[in-house]
Formats: structure tokens, sequence, C-alpha cells
């Protein structure tokens, strides 16, 4: 349940000058836009204690101060990395001995939680400056242009993978329950690669890779599947091929195979994969 906003002390008093005048809670309430209930707590509140000031509340006091909040959240502004282990060292020199639970509630109370790190590609200012080129000059391209482009990419997929997690719900000792675990093999159990593509229309071709891919390798499969696919998805004429930045893919008997084919081809940043929306 959501917290409700503290009355001001001005509020608060007001309600008391008016019932002391003889108005009744439900009058009080409506003049002030304030629920009957509230005004009738403050009203019990200042005959019990003749004050309308907030009581010593219970519970054990916070063991940062605010200081010290101040001085952890500064910290892990600075730097996102940091450790709860770190904040504790940090506080303890400071004369202030706290747990690790006590650290995470006081920085969720400041909006901060602790997630796990994104992967992104590492970029140098060079490829920074083509993405931001790329951006640009199509920043005002209609709709229209993005759905005639056909999207395509190779990726590997682990049959088991070794580091493979997932969080399941489960009741107490029932963590061995087929339904709760993930099959493992000895040595990974191997992989497939794949090569597939798409577009605003829907998927064209997945076609599996079963060799080592090379140059030519991958000709053969624009050759076999491209055009199909293109074909299958009735794209518009003129539409316009993606792949990124592979060796394979920029080789000159690569490039000279696309343009004797007549392919049109989106050129693409290097290091952009997230811009690739077959990526997802």
């Amino acid at each position: 349940m959501a917290k409700t906003k503290e009355l001001s002390k001005d509020t608060r008093n007001k309600i008391v000058d008016l019932h002391q005048v003889g108005k009744t809670e439900s009058a009080i309430g409506k003049q002030l836009g304030l629920k009957k209930s509230t005004v009738g707590a403050i009203i019990r509140k200042w005959k019990t204690y003749k004050t309308t000031d907030n009581l010593p509340r219970s519970g054990a006091p916070r063991k940062i101060s605010p200081r010290g909040v101040k001085m952890i959240t500064r910290t892990v502004s600075k730097n996102p990395r940091t450790t709860r282990g770190d904040l504790v060292n940090d506080l303890q020199r400071a004369g202030t001995k706290v747990t690790k639970p006590t650290i995470s509630n006081t920085l969720r109370r400041q909006g901060l939680k602790s997630c796990s790190a994104r992967r992104v590609p590492l970029l140098k200012p060079v490829h920074v400056q083509a993405r931001l080129k790329f951006a640009r000059e199509h920043l005002d391209d209609p709709d229209e242009d993005w759905e005639n482009v056909i999207w395509s990419d190779e990726t590997k997929i682990e049959l088991f993978g070794k580091n493979s997690t997932r969080r399941v719900w489960r009741t107490k000792n029932a963590e061995l329950h087929p339904k709760n675990t993930i099959p493992t093999v000895k040595h990974g159990g191997g992989n497939i690669m794949l090569w597939g593509c798409f577009s605003a229309k829907g998927p064209g071709r997945l076609i599996r890779v079963k060799e080592r891919m090379n140059g030519a390798m991958y000709r053969e499969i624009l050759s076999e599947n491209l055009l199909p696919s293109a074909r299958a998805l009735k794209m518009k004429r003129g539409w316009v091929f993606q792949h990124d930045n592979d060796p394979k893919h920029t080789a000159r008997a690569t490039k000279e195979w696309l343009r004797k084919k007549h392919f049109k081809v989106l050129e693409w940043p290097s290091q952009s994969p997230d811009l690739n929306p077959i990526e997802n």
C-alpha cells in the first residue's frame, strides 16, 4: 500500500481551530478537502496529548545517519560497481557498523537497487562517430523504408549451455523435481550454427550451417536462400539487404558477388549489433 502524504503542521492546527469553534468533522473535511477519518484522528490526538506534533514512533532508529546515507549514495553514483562490502567498510571506518542488508535497504529507499549489468559492445571513439553518423543519416527515414529491409545474422546456439541459469518457483525439498532442474551433459554437449533473415513482413529462411563458415559458404547460403526469402516475403522492388561487418561479409569476393546480383546493401557501422532488430 502506498504511503499517504503527511499533513503539514499548519493544516493540523487549522483542523483543531475549526473543531474548537464548533465545526463537525465532516464539515472540516469538506472545507479542507480531507477525509473525515483523517480529521477525526487529528482531533483525537489533540484531545489526548494537547498537541498535533508528531509523537515519538516505535521501532529501532536507523543505524545510518543522514550524512552516512549521503556518503554511500554519492559513492555508488560515482562508481555503480561498488559492492555492499565496500560500503560496509567505508561506514565502519567512519565509525558506523552496519550489515549488508542494511546497505541494500538504505540504497533502495534512495531509489537505487542492485541489477545485473547489461552487456554492450566495447566502443572506440571511431565506432561512436560511425554510429552517430548512421543515426543522423537515417533519422528522418519513413517507416516504409525500414519495412523494405531484410535483416540477417548468424548465431551459435549451445545445445546444453554450461552457463544456463533459470529461476523457478518451487516448494521446499522439491529442488530435484524434473520441472525444477536444468539438464546438463559433460563438456557442454555441442552447439549448432544458424543463418537466418527476416523483415517487417515476417521471417525468411533459417538455415543450419553444418561446417565452419567461410566466405565461399556464406555466398552459397545467400545464393540459395536470400532471394527465395525476399520472394516469399513479397518484398517491394528495390529492397535492401542488411548484414554486419563480419570479415566474410565484407570480403572483396562477397562485395563483388552482391554487386553482380544487384543487391542493394545497407551500409552498416562497426560494433553495432544493438542496432539490428534480429539480435532480439
